[in-house]
């Protein structure tokens, strides 16, 4: 293993990067020593490669390019010299300015010491105003910046800070006040103020930046340090206002009815005007800056903010969930942007800057540039790769590899691609739901990373830790994540007015678990449900989103009063205040959610999360964009620990192990040709041939009709159920950063299941869906027997698991699978008869009913005398005309017809759901018998578990079932494996008939 991986922090948080790894021009590792010297700022998405090849004829396109950011790195040189001045005389700076940048940089903080990215990116935005416009040679610059926002904020002079997430931008914007407001209460300069607006894009944000509010006792000027100690007065002089960008709202002044305004209205031409004027909403949202000549900006999470590009359509046309996503983003930033600029025009002198702080500074979908644009005014990076180098921030691991050969991709990278049309859209398709019908992917990518999770909980456990890691699953709708939710935490079913429980499961989770396994709740939850954009839109509940969540609130309600009061946590209204209270808390020891383990969010929770004990992400939702991918798997990078180890003098490594979230993407532009249209034929039943006509019938079900309880089972080879990581999703992913050890994941809470406790889940399914009365009720007497058959299943070797843990059996598509197969074993060994349940409304079908047009080939049936009422045979693949042919020649044949919309379908369930099997032909056969056997033909090469499933359904259920009902003939099955010797097979198979020898 090269240096790449066994040292993946090879700098100082608080000194420039000395040595960074050598990557290729795709980002990826080479194999060779660290290189000397700082990373030159590129776009550069640190994240491994995937070992699997990708199809043929698809390429590559990032989001990022490679190409060096001139701008940043020339403003980078001309600073890193600047700051080499020994002499303080020759900075170039204020008085007041150099005092400060003496303290952040050589001060010894009692608590935690400024970054170097920190530091450095004040130091940018310092150098840029006093300094830069001073000397000719970099003046220039200022120009270049003054154009590109002329081009995209006319009016506004915005610099943007590029910091990866967990770097520290709540530090920076701390510095930034204090170098505006101790100047400006030094000198009057156009360059300094002392007022402030902190615009941010949530109220969880907004909430969390109170430490930039000097009143606040926990006020990172004095708990950090940020100011010495001389210098605090000043700060307190200081106005600042955090607000979320949504207060530039326009509100309405007049809340009455639509008679109410009509009333109102009466003859007046004009609507009368009942929003907010912008002097009306400024004084609501901006307060006393008002009152300033001049007001200083910061955008937290700056992507939000921009003005859509004129006459720009970089993007082309969106559809469906893109273009939706994109009006949201145009939305939201519509409004940031145009609160700045009415603001600006209110006071005197105007905004005097907007310093924009993001770890993603990129044009969003929707704003008329090419998504994931970087601002032009960008003058300061430390990109993910930088921070990962410098220890803080924690190391992704993404799936790489997997154990499904089957495919090219690696399931568990970009999981929404094979799970995402299984998973309902809307609440109304979710109630069709339960949590056991997640995808059998889903099921297995979580119990994966679960057990993974297990370890790290105990390894916490053992290091004293006295709050848990943090598992965080990302869902695309509530829909989605309230069965990700019931499934990992437990739910209960029922009217508990009336005392009634239908149904309880305590959660598939154990650690994550919100009950015991006697169903009662737990005193604190371990699992947390949230909607980030109703919790951040500071309104009441969604009252779907409160019913899934309800239980929860009701105990976090609870746990309030005991700590704070009865009346902390009442009312409508507080419960999105109650639900951020908890999400902001996760992972602190005397708060709220110092207990959870697990949160299952639908959007990307928000960005201002700074949680810092986030072990484990899963993402089950479409991820459009690098830009996105990057939001999200920043949820989980924030350090649990910001102590150096005494022998490196660096941090140690810690790691956010992260399935679902796609950092790469695949794409090629399609060009299509024109195609001359293909010939048409029109496949019909020929009048003339009616006498050839074969009829059928139309069957719906099933039903046994046994004359005791005695179950008995023959079991065949068709009874044997082979389930491969094809079936459930991968089950064993190696995880890699892009520096660091890299950890095998398996779901091995799957192979701790005994015997007995597989044999009693599948006798219990059994039981409830296939051994119900006629009044629907589980024959209970039946479960010893049903329960001993499924043992004598599992001890027979019948359960085949190839690269899987035996307990996935218990998945429920596996365990329908299975019943479904005892269960014909059962109709073979036990005494009595099965019955086909016919279509009452269209018991019949017909072969003279055929009548469509293809562009198949189509081969002419043309036997003399004539064998087949259907004008032709659709040659799907070459085996149909050579079958046709075979039957045509055979003299036994009396009729056949490949069945091609005819009409003729066999029910069968695959995995617990009713599907439609379409046979390839029906054949009429002499075979000696008082009446002609029609015989149901398959031709089949290789069979998996679902074509068994179709053989076993027709030979032991359809057959029996239709022969017993009588007045349709006698029926058969017969099944070919070799298309190549089919008419040698054809003609064994009536000479067995003939002889009276079984199908």
């Amino acid at each position: 293993m090269n240096s790449f991986y066994e040292r993946p922090i090879l700098n100082s948080p608080y000194r420039a990067p000395e040595l960074h790894h050598p990557l290729d021009k795709d980002g990826q590792p080479l194999d060779s020593e660290p290189r000397k010297g700082r990373r030159p700022s590129r776009f550069i998405v640190p994240v491994p490669a995937s070992r699997k090849r990708r199809p043929a004829g698809q390429g590559s396109l990032n989001i990022e390019t490679y190409s060096e950011n001139a701008l940043i790195n020339e403003i980078r040189g001309y600073v890193e010299r600047w700051r080499a001045l020994r002499n303080p005389a020759d900075w170039g700076v204020t008085l007041a300015t150099q005092r400060l940048l003496e303290h952040w940089r050589d001060h010894r903080f009692a608590g935690p010491r400024p970054f170097f990215c920190q530091i450095e990116a004040v130091e940018t935005i310092i150098w840029l105003t006093e300094v830069a416009p001073r000397r000719a040679v970099t003046k220039g610059l200022l120009d270049q910046i003054a154009k590109a926002n002329e081009e995209a904020n006319p009016g506004l002079f915005r610099l943007a800070m590029k910091m990866a997430t967990g770097s520290g931008k709540t530090t920076v914007m701390a510095m930034l006040i204090v170098w505006q407001a101790v100047n400006a209460a030094h000198k009057t300069s156009k360059n300094f103020s002392r007022a402030f607006l902190i615009i941010t894009p949530g109220i969880t944000i907004r909430d969390r930046l109170r430490v930039l509010l000097p009143s606040e006792s926990d006020n990172y000027y004095e708990t950090r340090e940020i100011v010495p100690p001389e210098m605090l007065p000043h700060i307190r002089r200081a106005e600042i206002v955090i607000a979320n960008y949504h207060a530039f709202q326009h509100r309405e002044t007049l809340e009455a009815t639509k008679i109410s305004r009509s009333l109102l209205q009466g003859n007046q031409r004009e609507p009368i005007k009942t929003l907010e004027t912008d002097a009306q909403m400024l004084a609501r949202a901006c307060g006393k800056l008002l009152s300033y000549d001049r007001v200083t900006v910061i955008n937290d999470e700056a992507h939000h903010c921009y003005r859509h590009k004129v006459g720009g359509d970089d993007e082309g046309t969106l559809t469906g969930d893109d273009k939706k996503e994109a009006a949201a983003n145009e939305e939201a930033a519509r409004l940031w942007i145009t609160g700045i600029e009415t603001l600006d025009r209110a006071l005197p002198n105007g905004v005097r800057a907007v310093y924009d702080l993001s770890a993603t500074p990129f044009f969003l979908r929707g704003s008329g540039y090419p998504e994931g644009y970087l601002f032009p005014w960008v003058v300061s990076d430390f990109s993910l790769m930088d921070a990962i180098e410098s220890g803080i921030v924690k190391l992704p691991r993404v799936p790489v590899t997997d154990n499904l050969a089957q495919t090219n991709s690696v399931v568990y990278r970009d999981l929404w691609q094979h799970i995402g049309k299984d998973l309902p859209k809307t609440a109304a398709a979710a109630g069709k739901l339960s949590p056991f019908s997640l995808p059998q992917k889903l099921q297995t990518a979580l119990n994966a990373l679960y057990s993974h999770y297990e370890g790290e909980f105990e390894r916490w456990r053992r290091a004293g830790i006295g709050v848990p890691p943090v598992f965080i699953v990302v869902c695309q709708n509530t829909a989605i994540s309230k069965l990700v939710f019931e499934w990992i935490a437990g739910f209960e079913r029922g009217d508990a007015a009336e005392g009634e429980r239908a149904s309880f499961h305590a959660g598939h989770l154990e650690l994550f678990r919100n009950y015991d396994d006697q169903g009662a709740r737990l005193p604190r939850p371990r699992t947390l449900l949230i909607d980030s954009r109703q919790i951040e839109s500071g309104d009441a509940l969604d009252k779907s989103f409160r019913d899934a969540a309800g239980p929860e609130i009701e105990q976090f309600k609870r746990e309030m009063a005991i700590r704070a009061g009865a009346a902390s946590a009442q009312g409508e209204a507080s419960e999105s205040a109650l639900l951020r209270e908890v999400m902001n808390t996760v992972g602190r020891e005397g708060r709220l959610g110092e207990r959870i383990r697990c949160v299952v969010s639908v959007s990307m929770l928000t960005e201002g999360w700074d949680t810092n004990t986030v072990t484990h992400i899963l993402g089950v939702r479409a991820f459009g964009t690098q830009l996105l991918c990057e939001q999200v798997v920043g949820r989980g990078l924030r350090r649990q620990s910001y102590d150096l180890n005494p022998k490196t003098g660096l941090f140690d490594v810690e790691y956010a192990d992260i399935m679902g979230i796609p950092f790469d993407f695949a794409a090629a532009p399609q060009t299509t040709k024109p195609v001359k249209p293909k010939p048409i034929t029109r496949v019909h039943a020929i009048r003339e041939r009616a006498g050839l006509e074969i009829v059928f019938p139309r069957v719906t079900g099933y039903r046994r009709d046994l004359p005791s309880d005695r179950l008995e089972a023959v079991f065949t080879e068709d009874s044997r159920l082979v389930i491969t990581p094809a079936d459930i999703g991968p089950t064993s992913v190696v995880m890699e950063g892009i520096v660091g050890a890299g950890v095998t994941i398996t779901p091995q809470v799957l192979e701790r299941l005994r015997p007995s406790e597989i044999s009693y889940n599948l006798a219990k399914h059994l039981l409830f869906t296939h051994f119900r009365d006629e009044d629907g009720f589980p024959k209970q007497h039946l479960f010893p027997q049903i329960q001993r058959l499924a043992r004598r299943w599992l001890d027979g070797g019948y359960l085949d698991t190839r690269g899987v843990p035996i307990g996935a059996i218990l998945y429920q598509d596996q365990l329908a699978r299975a019943a479904e197969k005892i269960d014909i074993a059962c109709t073979r060994g036990s005494d009595g008869r099965m019955l086909a349940v016919l279509d009452p409304y269209n018991p019949r079908g017909s072969t003279r009913h055929v009548n469509f047009i293809t562009s198949k080939p189509c081969w002419t049936t043309g036997a003399r005398p004539p064998k087949c009422q259907i004008s032709h045979v659709v040659l799907d693949s070459s085996w149909e005309e050579q079958l046709a042919l075979t039957l045509e020649e055979h003299p036994r044949v009396l009729a056949y017809a490949k069945n091609q919309a005819m009409g003729f379908e066999i029910p069968y369930l695959e995995s617990g759901t009713m599907r439609r099997y379409l046979p390839d032909f029906l054949v009429r056969l002499d075979d000696g018998g008082d009446t002609p056997l029609t015989l149901v033909l398959e031709v089949k090469g290789l069979r998996d578990e679902s074509d068994k499933a179709k053989a076993q359904t027709t030979r032991d259920l359809w057959v029996p079932g239709v022969n017993a009902l009588g007045g349709w003939g006698r029926w058969g099955f017969a099944e070919f494996r070799d298309w190549a010797v089919m008419k040698e097979d054809f003609a064994v198979l009536v000479d067995q008939l003939l002889s009276k020898d079984t199908v």
